[in-house]
């Protein structure tokens, strides 16, 4: 059966987002309907999800946050964990958690091909009777 995905892609670090992007389109069945939404960063992935999450069967949440100087990390990255469990629990739709979290750049390019583990995810979900 034809299902429907979004992919919402947080483009701050946009070599990883691509990467992250590419690699999740790889595992997705090629004859359903699949649209991509960027935002800006992984904050805006969950509201972008919960707009859409009537039109689509399973959405992947791609991005990556990268350990600074302050604690900001730390809180964007659990808010955003948070937030997309909520939403998959409430709306009983799989949301692959794509968000890798490093720290460093070097940690983030290495993990830029997990787009296609969130992609396993969702399919696996969707697959469930």
């Amino acid at each position: 059966m034809k299902k429907k995905y979004l992919i919402v892609v947080a483009n701050y670090y946009a070599d990883i987002a691509n990467g992250l992007l590419k690699s999740a389109k790889d595992i997705l069945p090629k004859l359903n309907t699949i649209k991509t939404i960027n935002v800006p960063g992984v904050f805006e992935i969950p509201v972008t999800i919960s707009k859409n999450i009537k039109k689509y069967d399973g959405f992947l949440a791609l991005g990556c946050v990268i350990k600074g100087q302050t604690p900001h990390f730390d809180f964007i990255s659990q808010t955003s964990t948070d937030a997309i469990m909520k939403l998959a629990i409430e709306s009983k739709k799989p949301i692959g958690n794509g968000i890798i979290t490093c720290l460093n750049m070097k940690q983030a390019m290495a993990r830029k091909k997990k787009g296609s583990e969130a992609a396993k995810a969702v399919i696996s979900v969707l697959s469930q009777k």
